[in-house]
Parts: structure tokens; sequence; C-alpha cells
């Protein structure tokens, strides 16, 4: 009688064990899924780049605004407003040009500090 009660105090034990485990992997699965979303997301939206950047250059220069060619950028002042275009540009890919998330795919929408960012 006593054997029987020591097997399934046993047999109790691995249960609990064994729903531990099975807890930590369900775990470890919903934070692959996530990656793994995160990441295809990711790679559409370099998807989108990459197919932005390699239009053919006749194409794309018939989308830019006349420009003359020969014509001098306007000092620093100008690479800063190109460099701000850029952060705008990669903003609405939906990547985060804020100092705390710089460079991440942007999951959620707006981020304030980007916004912040953008409006100085």
């Amino acid at each position: 009688m006593n054997d029987i009660f020591l097997r399934v105090d046993e047999l109790e034990s691995n249960l609990s064990r064994l729903n531990a485990d099975y807890g930590e992997l369900k775990l470890m699965i919903k934070e692959l899924l996530e990656e793994n979303q995160r990441l295809r997301i990711e790679n559409q939206q370099l998807r989108k780049v990459l197919k932005r950047e390699t239009v053919d250059p006749a194409e794309k220069a018939a989308e830019e605004p006349a420009v003359a060619k020969n014509e001098p950028k306007e000092g620093p002042a100008a690479s800063v407003g190109e460099g701000y275009d850029n952060l705008a540009r990669l903003y609405h890919e939906g990547f985060h040009i804020c100092n705390v998330y710089y460079g991440h795919l942007r999951m959620e929408g707006d981020c304030l500090f980007c916004l912040s960012f953008l409006s100085k």
C-alpha cells in the first residue's frame, strides 16, 4: 500500500516537471514565431527599398524633378536638408530613426521619439 503512494507521488513530480518543460517550449515557440513574423515584415520592407533603388536609371530620371546636373549644391545647408530627407524616407519605409531604436523595424505604427525628431 505504501508503495502505491510512493509511485503516485513520483508520477506527480514527473508530471510537474513535464508541465514546466512544456511551458518553456511553448514560450520558445512563441518567441520564434514573433521573430519570424518580424523578419518577414523587415524582409518585405527591404525588398521594396531594393526594388525602388534598382529602378532603371532612365525611369528614375523621369521621376525626379528637373534639376541642372552641373549646378552645385548650396554647401552645408543642402547636406543637412538631404540628411533630413533621407531620415524621413527611412521613417516612412517603416524604420526607426530615433536614438532609442534607430534602424529597427517599426512594428506598431508611429513612434513618438521618431516623430519628435522629425518635427525638430
